[in-house]
Order: C-alpha cells, then sequence, then structure tokens
C-alpha cells in the first residue's frame, strides 16, 4: 500500500489530520496536470492552475462529505472530475448575463486578420460527457483524465485499469462521438 493510499484510508475513517499529509504527497502532481490542462485554456481565463488545483484539493478531502478513496488511481480519477466541474462552473458564471453572456471587448486598434483557432466550449463539451457516459462510461472517464486532466494515453490506461491499446481504442471513439454530438450543438466552432 503506497502513502497516498494509507493516507487516503485515514481521510475515509475520519481523521481529519490526514489531509495535511495528504497534500504534499499529491500536490505536485495536481500542480502539473492543472497547469496542462490549463494550457489549453485560452488567455482571457481568469483561473490560475495554482487555484485550479486548491479548488479541487479542497473539495476532495472535505471531511464532512463522505468520501471512500479506493485508491491513488481513485483519487486521481476524482481529482479529474473535480477539476472539469470547477472549470464547468468557471464557464457557466462566465456566460451569464452579469458576465457579459459570452461577449467580449475588443480593442479595435488591436483587431487584425481572423485567425484564431476553434476553442471548445466547455458547457457544450460538458453536456456532451454526460450523454457519452450514460452510454459508455469508461470512455468518458478516458475523456475526463486526457482532456481535463491532461495525462497520457499510457497514463489514463493505467488509471482505469486497462491496456494502452484499448484506451487508445476508446479514445478515438470518445473523440469522434464527441465531435459528431458537438457539431449538433448551436455553438460556435469547436475542435475536440
Amino acid at each position: 500500500m503506497t502513502d497516498v493510499t494509507r493516507i487516503l484510508n485515514e481521510i475515509d475513517d475520519g481523521d481529519a489530520q490526514a489531509a495535511e499529509q495528504l497534500l504534499p504527497l499529491v500536490y505536485g502532481e495536481l500542480r502539473k496536470l492543472a497547469a496542462s490542462r490549463m494550457a489549453k485554456e485560452s488567455p482571457e481565463h481568469t483561473l490560475q492552475a495554482t487555484a485550479l488545483v486548491h479548488e479541487a484539493y479542497v473539495r476532495l478531502v472535505d471531511v464532512e462529505l463522505a468520501q471512500h478513496w479506493d485508491s491513488r488511481a481513485h483519487f486521481f480519477a476524482a481529482a479529474a472530475e473535480a477539476m472539469r466541474r470547477i472549470l464547468v462552473e468557471q464557464a457557466r458564471r462566465k456566460s451569464g448575463p452579469v458576465a457579459g453572456g459570452g461577449h467580449q471587448r475588443v480593442n479595435l486598434s488591436h483587431v487584425g486578420p481572423d485567425i484564431a483557432s476553434p476553442e471548445i466550449d466547455l458547457l457544450d463539451l460538458d453536456e456532451a460527457l454526460d450523454r457519452l457516459a450514460a452510454t459508455d462510461s469508461r470512455a468518458a472517464e478516458l475523456v475526463k483524465l486526457r482532456f481535463f486532466v491532461g495525462l497520457t494515453n499510457q497514463q489514463a490506461a493505467e488509471m482505469l485499469g486497462i491496456s494502452a491499446s484499448t484506451a487508445k481504442t476508446d479514445w478515438a471513439y470518445a473523440k469522434s462521438w464527441l465531435r459528431s454530438e458537438m457539431s449538433n450543438a448551436p455553438r460556435e466552432n469547436q475542435q475536440l
């Protein structure tokens, strides 16, 4: 049993001090995963990788909520889900009427040819992922680990307990399925 798994079991048993021991062991890895994910966000995104890690960590080790971690892999899969939810919540807040409803301020002196790359709309992706999870939960989990956490195919396969070739097949299927689903969505251009 690894130190992370042991500490997760202590947290599961209600040991509030165990959470303090866990952070130094997982922080570096969570920070790398969050930084990888945040690098894919638009430059206007206001959430920093450190803030994403801290918010996800707080949600994961909340002693008041009954959570059970079977393993290190289970913890990091939950971290991927927490990061996804945080990013989706932020996207929802930014698209609301108080935040400008998706409109952006443009400095006319900087307007040039439109060569911006298409971005994925996190709200559409979140909805499509929920639909994918209803038909193929493993493929949906793989997308969360690859897209939201930034794991490689091999790392995600290990987390899910499947072979790298199965993960590769699931990834190709999920990308194709999500492209199809999201192309029917009413929002702008999207690429996965």
